[in-house]
């Protein structure tokens, strides 16, 4: 029997202890070993107890059972029960830092004391035992590899990675003239030189004896930052239609941060589409298909708090006909949640969350999601859409008033003209002609009527329509146009 098949999943295993009751210690000693389930002698040593509770703790959490000896084969004056417990808290406290757990319980289970000590799921710290790392793999324990455990102490929190030395940069890799024009505009900080600005808010450290950018500083400063830290940029696309095709505009968006917040802005007006629309007096506004304000929050929030140790991708800012999204590498950081992110506030780049705030982008900033949706209530759009993804982070706004995920534009015609299957598109045409009273209709109509759409996906619409018997094409090349073919 699997552990599936008992419901046991580390996520039984939260911030506190469960009450483990004899089913369910039958139940999981059934399932066998496994990364989040061992059991070990009532008078295992202590370091193999701490072995365990260490790799669990640097793993996904989980379970340890130690079996005690039944009181009538214990030697008189001897408590294995009180024993066992004293060398749990004693291996507990061996691990560098003190691993903090809940009271192991004491459950009886055929005659036979078990002590269940329980490593709730996500630690806070990474464990170490005499100097080393160690996690569970399948049912044993095993060191972790330098990249794992590299990886482990960027997601914990212990190293962060904008904090640490950039490889192969020196001080020379900064462009010292943005440095200056940032430390004279900074406030509180007079007579400091740029130098000792930098080291302040961490863009500097002192590594080997001299002083070495580090990845935030040439994020924020670097004279060319991709050269260092690949997948720093953020790729922006507009597509023609609802998914990803052949027609779209692209711009890699490459710099310092504060350089790419920039450019999203100048893409950003040049690619969000816009109406006109007529208020009081007849007074005519022109309106984004998004309010600006509420993307260019996501996008800082993006660039400040991505996790850029995940050098394979970066930022992606894609629109499309219906909906605008914004992907970051890497999950949510610390405690925050889909379910918290409004109200919850933890930063993964404390550094560069400072200086982007010295640079004036704090209204921007603010973590704020509760901004984006007063924004987009204001303009009565739907309220954005967060969803963690398996490598990311992903936001998505929709430009239309009750957009859902499974509603598709209501159709004219059913989907069905004439008895003959119609696409959206070809609705559109019929509609032209039949509701509007249009006489004839060019390709030029349609593609007024469907600006998102290729020309050459119009140009097969209508010639679908022709050989079905629903129009006719009448003349050649540019002067051509498509009536509605009467029916006999």
């Amino acid at each position: 029997m699997s552990s599936s098949n008992v419901g046991f999943t580390p996520s039984r295993f939260p911030e506190a202890a469960q009450t483990i009751g004899e089913k369910d210690i039958l139940a999981y000693l059934e399932a066998g070993r496994s990364e989040v389930l061992d059991w070990l002698p009532g008078r295992a040593p202590v370091s193999d107890i701490a072995e365990t509770l260490a790799a669990m703790a640097n793993s996904r959490g989980g379970m340890v059972l130690l079996g005690v000896m039944p009181r009538a084969d214990r030697p008189a004056g001897v408590d294995d029960t009180a024993n066992a417990i004293d060398r749990v808290l004693e291996a507990a406290l061996s691990i560098e830092p003190p691993l903090i757990i809940p009271l192991p319980q004491i459950v009886r289970v055929r005659g036979t004391v078990m002590i269940v000590i329980q490593v709730p799921r996500g630690m806070p710290y990474v464990y170490a035992l005499s100097g080393r790392y160690l996690a569970r793999r399948g049912s044993a324990n095993h060191p972790l590899p330098p990249d794992e455990l590299r990886r482990l102490l960027l997601e914990r929190g212990d190293v962060t990675f904008e904090a640490e030395p950039t490889r192969n940069a020196t001080r020379n890799d900064l462009d010292w003239g943005q440095v200056e024009t940032y430390a004279a505009n900074l406030g509180g900080m007079g007579g400091v030189s740029p130098e000792q600005v930098l080291l302040k808010r961490g863009c500097l450290v002192k590594y080997n004896g001299e002083l070495r950018p580090t990845n935030a500083g040439i994020l924020l400063f670097g004279k060319d930052p991709q050269q260092f830290i690949r997948g720093s940029e953020i790729t922006a696309a507009r597509f023609a239609g609802q998914e990803m095709g052949d027609v779209f505009t692209r711009q890699d968006i490459v710099g310092t941060l504060p350089q790419q917040i920039q450019r999203v802005e100048t893409f950003l007006i040049d690619n969000l589409r816009r109406g006109v629309q007529l208020g009081e007096y007849m007074a005519r506004t022109e309106l984004m298909e998004y309010p600006l304000k509420a993307v260019r929050e996501l996008v800082v929030n993006a660039v400040a708090h991505r996790d850029y140790s995940i050098q394979g991708d970066g930022i992606r800012l894609y629109l499309f006909s219906d909906r605008l999204e914004i992907t970051s590498p890497g999950g949510l950081p610390g405690p925050v949640t889909i379910d918290n992110i409004v109200d919850e506030r933890f930063s993964r780049n404390s550094a560069i969350v400072q200086i982007l705030s010295d640079m004036g982008f704090i209204e921007r900033l603010g973590y704020g999601v509760d901004r984006v949706l007063a924004l987009m209530r204001e303009v009565n759009l739907p309220e954005p859409k967060f969803a963690e993804t398996a490598g990311g982070f992903r936001v998505t706004l929709y430009n239309k008033p009750g957009v859902d995920d499974t509603d598709e534009e209501p159709t004219l015609f059913g989907g069905v003209f004439r008895g003959e299957p119609v696409n959206r598109r070809q609705e559109y045409a019929l509609d032209f002609l039949i509701n509007r009273k249009n006489a004839r209709i060019t390709n030029k109509d349609l593609q007024e009527l469907c600006p998102d759409v290729h020309s050459e996906t119009i140009r097969r619409d209508f010639a679908d329509l022709v050989s079905r018997g629903i129009l006719i094409k009448m003349g050649e090349k540019r002067g051509s146009y498509y009536v509605l073919k009467k029916q006999s």
